[in-house]
């Protein structure tokens, strides 16, 4: 049995030359440090000071410490710590047994086999039980890219927000995931969290103030005005930024929380603006979108709705930064969607 690691130990395995030194791409290392997730130092740091403040906490992943991070909190808390193995269904199951106990588990796994292989454990074991579990969904989107269709999770959104009792989040960054997972020391129902692969970069400097099902107005407009979420709130910034510096009325809305969905921020939004744009790395069938439509057409909004992401089909095998461009994902490819609309 292995000494835990030190946070210096830690620190020099996951921060620093070590990912920015040259490998051989044929080699483990290149693969290693390419799965991996910087920036999901976030998850540990902050299940770690979960624990500090005293929470029963324990983390545990289907051997994938290394790509969302949990490497971390392993290393500094081996008691708190399950390795389950690539048993995805298993570890959630298992999830929800513990839950039972008093302590309060935080699962994670890629979002594909997450959000689609355990749906029957999601539903059953921990929703319908309505036990506090944690469920991390990680490399959500198209963010696996070349690994392929059986990695892409564009639906997840569509199947948990369809479970009775699930919240459902998609933090935009590292910060905003710390914030969530504070929160959720007090939220007595299962979570989803749905993540990037931590090499995003940061919509938020600092922990920003975070509450389950409200959702985070960063600018207005009359013209139009994008509600986005997860790892599209950064991109939808740069191009509203852009948008704005050359007269046009566009706000933006971080919606990170899917369910519960921040009603009162849609209809405030639908008043003010002619059209909306909801914009997620997912199917535009059942995710944000789809949510968002449902609340516009209960009220009877004036607002024209529009969709963007992935349309109703499987997404193509290429490296993340192709797929982004080719479904116009990246601040480019959004700045241009908005300006069609507004032409």
């Amino acid at each position: 049995m292995t000494a835990p690691m030190t946070d210096a130990m830690i620190a020099a395995t996951t921060i620093g030359d070590t990912l920015t030194r040259p490998v051989d791409p044929g080699s483990w290392q290149y693969r290693q440090l390419n799965s991996r997730a910087p920036g999901l130092s976030y998850l540990s740091d902050a299940l770690s000071a979960l624990v500090a403040e005293g929470h029963p906490v324990m983390a545990g992943t289907a051997d994938l410490q290394y790509s969302n991070g949990l490497a971390r909190f392993a290393a500094r808390h081996p008691d708190r710590f399950v390795q389950f193995g690539i048993s995805e269904q298993n570890m959630v199951s298992a999830a929800a047994g513990i839950a039972t106990t008093g302590v309060m588990p935080f699962v994670a796994t890629f979002a594909s086999f997450l959000g689609l292989l355990c749906c029957e454990q999601i539903r059953m074991d921990v929703a319908y039980s309505a036990l506090p579990v944690r469920l991390i969904g990680h490399h959500a989107g198209i963010a696996l890219g070349f690994y392929g269709t059986s990695h892409h999770a564009t639906e997840d959104l569509a199947i948990m927000r369809s479970i009775a009792g699930l919240t459902v989040v998609n933090p935009a960054d590292g910060p905003q995931l710390a914030a969530a997972i504070r929160a959720s020391a007090d939220h007595p129902e299962p979570i989803y969290f749905r993540i990037g692969r931590g090499q995003e970069p940061n919509v938020y400097d600092d922990l920003p103030d975070f509450q389950f099902g409200k959702a985070i107005e960063h600018e207005t407009g009359t013209d139009l005005t994008v509600i986005a979420c997860g790892t599209m709130v950064h991109p939808c910034l740069e191009a509203v930024r852009t948008l704005r510096a050359s007269g046009l009325s566009v706000g933006l809305i971080d919606m990170h929380t899917i369910k519960p969905l921040d009603r009162d921020a849609v209809l405030v939004a639908a008043e003010r603006s002619r059209i909306i744009l909801t914009v997620e790395e997912h199917n535009i069938l059942g995710g944000l979108g789809g949510a968002v439509a449902e609340v516009m057409a209960e009220a009877g909004t004036k607002a024209l709705l529009i969709r963007h992401g992935i349309r109703d089909e499987y997404s193509l095998i290429a490296p993340p930064t192709h797929l982004y461009r080719h479904y116009q994902l990246d601040a480019a490819g959004i700045e241009t969607v908005i300006r069609d609309i507004l032409a």
